[in-house]
């Protein structure tokens, strides 16, 4: 099988869509010899933050020393980054060979896999044929009937918080979200939460206590001494003093709390992770889409907000980092929203911080057109242009913000990060 087949039979497998349940991929993996039960895991729930979790902490194990499998989702620009060692990307004969080999299996079921099981078992014969000492293993949606959630008792389950997203098929309100995200709690295992209402921590709480689990929460007042530039953060927390992230935007600082205090949970539990190889892993991580400068001239960024919580992030991104920038404190957006999101809420909060928006309508089935977000935005007194595709919303904002001097964010899935990077020409 070649990787260009690979791909094709992946895919191929995509109009199962999402059906949770651990039945299909619990026989996918007994076929495949449960390539899991030979790997430790540190699991990474919750509504947002977790690619940046997951990647904070896969640096620090890795500069400590430890053989770091990474899986997370969704990829941003190449399919291979789903799943990593060390930070490199699996090769694309090995992954082809992988696909080979779970889709013999697969092809055997009556009830076959859907794409993302497939995935994920691959992943699991991927860390186990190169002996990871440790994988950080991210959540695709919720937790209890996600299909990574076949693994047994990993030594740590984090749940980074808790909002509204998914909410036909997590449940409408905190606790309901919350109880399907605890799914990945398992017994004896030590729990971190990051943030959320009282009504989604007592949820998680509970679950921790019943498995017999230690809980910790992380206390994000600890977080001090920040000093922000354009191109990293320097902050404190606890006993670790200056560290250095490059990674942009505030909600970040609240990620590198999270992981930091994940690793102090890690020491207690036997691993060796040396305050250098933190720094070190902190400064070197990357991860794209959150938040990201993708120029200098206009200044333009990029985040992946597309929910409530992201959004409240992104404004917060935008008071702190480029509303100096100019005299009134306005942006210019281009920005594509879901139907099924609160979009509402979502625009509001943004529609104050516009001087025009450039709206788009995402390549996605429940996609709110262009032309109904626009409405929206002028519907609040903000100017905005719905344009009739990505590539020309981008770049029509790109000459607006140019011509301006205005920065640019660029609001959306992370879906569409590749487009927009190919109709910036960066």
């Amino acid at each position: 099988m070649t990787y260009e087949e690979a791909m094709a039979y992946i895919h191929s497998v995509n109009w199962l869509g999402s059906r949770p349940g651990l039945e299909r991929i619990t026989v996918l993996c007994e076929k495949l010899g449960h390539p899991e039960k030979d790997l430790r895991f540190i699991h990474v729930g919750g509504t947002n933050g977790k690619g940046s979790f997951c990647c904070m902490l896969s640096n620090i194990l890795t500069a400590a020393g430890y053989k770091t499998g990474l899986y997370t989702s969704p990829y941003i620009e190449c399919f291979n980054e789903r799943m990593q060692i060390d930070g490199e990307p699996i090769h694309n004969e090995e992954l082809a060979a992988l696909t080979a080999e779970v889709k013999a299996v697969a092809d055997t079921m009556d009830d076959p896999p859907t794409e993302f099981e497939l995935i994920t078992a691959l992943c699991f014969l991927y860390f186990r044929n190169h002996r990871c000492d440790y994988v950080v293993l991210e959540v695709g949606l919720g937790g209890r009937l996600d299909s990574t959630n076949i693994i047994e008792t990993p030594v740590l389950a984090v749940i980074t918080g808790i909002d509204f997203d998914h909410t036909a098929i997590l449940g409408d309100t905190s606790a309901a979200i919350a109880a399907e995200k605890a799914g990945i709690i398992k017994p004896s295992c030590p729990v971190l939460f990051g943030e959320g209402d009282d009504e989604a921590e007592a949820v998680i709480r509970e679950k921790t206590t019943a498995v017999g689990g230690a809980y910790h929460r992380t206390d994000y007042a600890g977080i001090t001494d920040v000093r922000l530039a354009p191109d990293a953060t320097v902050f404190s927390f606890g006993s670790f003093r200056d560290v250095t992230l490059r990674m942009l935007g505030l909600y970040q600082l609240k990620n590198a709390a999270n992981v930091l205090t994940a690793v102090e949970i890690l020491r207690s539990v036997g691993l060796t992770l040396p305050d250098e190889a933190v720094y070190a892993g902190l400064a070197k991580a990357h991860w794209p889409a959150r938040f990201e400068k993708l120029m200098e001239k206009p200044l333009v960024f990029y985040d992946g907000a597309h929910n409530p919580q992201g959004i409240r992030g992104a404004v917060e991104n935008i008071k702190t980092y480029l509303a100096p920038v100019v005299g009134d404190g306005k942006v210019v957006l281009c920005m594509g929203v879901l139907k099924d999101k609160d979009y509402p809420d979502m625009i509001g909060r943004l529609a104050p911080l516009a001087e025009k928006v450039f709206t788009i309508t995402p390549d996605n089935s429940r996609a709110l057109p262009a032309a109904e977000t626009a409405a929206v935005f002028r519907s609040l007194g903000t100017p905005a242009a719905s344009a009739d595709t990505l590539e020309d919303g981008v770049r029509a904002a790109l000459a607006y913000a140019g011509k301006s001097g205005r920065p640019l964010v660029i609001l959306g899935s992370l879906y569409i990060y590749g487009d927009v990077k190919k109709a910036l020409s960066v």
